[in-house]
């Protein structure tokens, strides 16, 4: 048993191509199988060529009704994290979804959950809980789908904290959270995840709220929505998307058995993490 995966790329244009074509397989099987595709999105640099890939393939794909590309009307968007600013600041991880995914491929407004950012943060975080809760089930997820994997180097940690996990890549005592199929991730150059920061007291690893309100946050803006610990450790599926050179020591950090970034608290709560990366080693 494992609880990290790492796939390796040359480029982000790579990366991102790969993981687009992933993601459009898990939603056009999920369509299939008459169930809804429920996901969290984040920002960051890779996003952009990610989101542009998507809707690339899925233009290719020919993908929607009546023969406008679209994403079938089963996925259902929320957001791992969010800036409390307004939808058209440039700082809103929303805005660069819509203006690069939801526009280009004319997502349905209802199915669209977006963090309400011009709020105060304690608000957003209480109306983006009630949202998902409202939508995603609790409880147990379906079972996992296959996991495919191309020529990319492939790398396992064969020594995961099993004792403390549970099965499909979920954390131990999460049935009272939405299990949501799948959150993508960013990671900072600090080993940050979603709005979830080093430095923040092991409680916060305990907190079982979905969303939580961040304040002063190190990087700015300094008022932030983030998904706690235990509603990433809740959902059937976590992709985590880190590029750039400058982030290979956090990433190292991260996946040492003794780290203790916020993506190495992520896959100690998980029993399955896939990391994708566009450095070659790490």
């Amino acid at each position: 048993m494992r609880n990290f995966e790492l796939t390796t790329f040359a480029t982000a244009e790579n990366l991102a191509r790969t993981v687009a074509a992933k993601w459009l397989d898990e939603i056009e099987s999920a369509s299939r199988a008459g169930k809804w595709h429920c996901v969290a999105l984040s920002g960051g640099r890779i996003t952009q060529k990610f989101f542009a890939s998507v809707v690339e393939q899925a233009k290719a794909r020919k993908i929607g009704d009546g023969g406008t590309p679209s994403l079938p009307g089963n996925v259902h968007f929320f957001w791992a994290d969010e800036r409390c600013v307004p939808p058209e600041d440039k700082e809103s991880n929303f805005l660069l979804a819509n203006e690069l995914l939801f526009a280009p491929l004319k997502i349905s407004e209802n199915q669209i959950h977006r963090i309400r950012g011009e709020l105060p943060p304690e608000t957003a975080a209480a109306q983006a809980a009630a949202e998902i809760l409202r939508i995603v089930p609790t409880g147990s997820p379906s079972p996992r789908r296959g996991e495919g994997r191309g020529e990319e180097a492939v790398f396992t940690n064969p020594t995961p904290l099993a004792p403390t996990l549970s099965p499909l890549g979920r954390g131990k005592g999460v049935n009272s959270l939405p299990a949501l199929d799948l959150i993508f991730l960013g990671m900072g150059e600090d080993g940050h995840v979603a709005s979830l920061f080093p430095g923040e007291m092991k409680t916060a690893g305990s907190d079982q709220a979905v969303y939580r309100a961040v304040r002063n946050s190190p990087k700015p803006p300094p008022n932030r929505v983030t998904l706690g610990y235990a509603a990433i450790a809740a959902a059937r599926q976590v992709w985590v998307l880190v590029s750039g050179a400058g982030k290979k020591t956090a990433l190292r950090e991260s996946l040492d058995a003794h780290g203790d970034t916020p993506l190495a608290r992520v896959t100690k709560i998980r029993t399955q993490t896939i990391i994708f990366s566009d450095f070659l080693t790490v």
